[in-house]
């Protein structure tokens, strides 16, 4: 059964606990394994062939640290638990993690914003992965793994009664005057402004976007369309009363793709593991299993 956020915070304060999210301050490799007899050749990062090279690389060696946004969105994650393996990012990175040579129990989780991931400097974490499309621009601070997955850009908006001015939409040109919300430094801001308007809010997270669209401070959000899809469903009670307007047209552009510290000597063994799991099939069986539920039957905007 599917727990919302809501429903776990809830819970908790019923039963006078308190829930402690632990934070965390502070993405084609050759896969074959190559013998090295020269004592003069460079070295190099390729460490996708050697298991007990890439642990030892780690932050924390013999541990892969993995962060993701907090909160942690289905069907990315579910119920916001990425130890659980249930949801299409979690389930890939144990994925991952096994092709590189963890163990599940290997595997620690920690939270960060999205923002704070994509800027320059050291990381108290591996890889992080929390929908990082791949762009240009990030790539000067960040490194970036082979992609493992292309979402497009949805609208949800407000449909409360004396609200609903935008509920019943189609096109984007009918938002010329919304305001339109969006997380920072992601993908969504970056369509929110090239398709919708020039005046998108920017806010620290999905979660923060969600309370202002509640208290009517703003028309809509812009999210990718498997999270609009969970969040304009009304049994997830993420939104009080809001509708998936549709998909921005040919917003399928930006790839997921894990995020690493910029030079990170473990990025070629992770693009390697996504490889081999494309290769073998077992990419598409994730995808099939968590997203087609959140991405099929979503109207476009024209």
């Amino acid at each position: 059964m599917l727990i919302t956020r809501k429903q776990l915070l809830n819970g908790l304060a019923a039963a006078g606990l308190t829930m402690i999210v632990p934070l965390a301050m502070t993405g084609c490799t050759d896969t074959g394994k190559k013998e090295d007899n020269t004592d003069n050749k460079p070295e190099t990062k390729d460490d996708s062939a050697d298991s007990a090279s890439i642990a030892e690389k780690t932050v924390t060696p013999g541990k892969l640290t993995v962060a993701t946004g907090n909160p942690a969105w289905p069907p990315y994650v579910m119920n916001d638990a990425p130890e659980s393996g249930e949801g299409f990012e979690a389930a890939l990175t144990y994925a991952v993690a096994e092709k590189m040579g963890f163990k599940a129990e290997d595997v620690v989780w920690v939270r960060t914003g999205f923002d704070e991931a994509i800027t320059p400097g050291a990381k108290d974490w591996d890889m992080n992965i929390q929908q990082f499309g791949i762009t240009e621009d990030r790539k000067l601070a960040v490194d970036f793994s082979s992609p493992y997955f292309t979402p497009t850009q949805s609208i949800v908006v407000d449909a409360a009664e004396g609200h609903d001015k935008y509920a019943k939409a189609t096109s984007c040109a009918e938002l010329a005057d919304a305001l339109i919300g969006a997380e920072s430094g992601s993908t969504s801001y970056t369509w929110g402004m090239e398709k919708i308007n020039k005046n998108i809010q920017v806010f620290n997270s999905n979660a923060d976007a969600a309370n202002a669209l509640n208290t009517h401070q703003i028309d809509g959000i812009i999210l990718d369309t498997p999270t609009a899809v969970y969040m304009a469903d009304p049994e997830m009670e993420e939104l009080t009363a809001a509708v998936l307007i549709g998909q921005i047209p040919d917003s399928e552009a930006d790839p997921l793709a894990y995020l690493l510290p910029k030079g990170s000597p473990i990025t070629a063994a992770v693009s390697a593991a996504i490889d081999e799991l494309t290769a073998d099939g077992t990419l598409q069986e994730l995808t099939d299993k968590w997203m087609a539920d959140y991405t099929t039957d979503v109207p476009v905007l024209s």
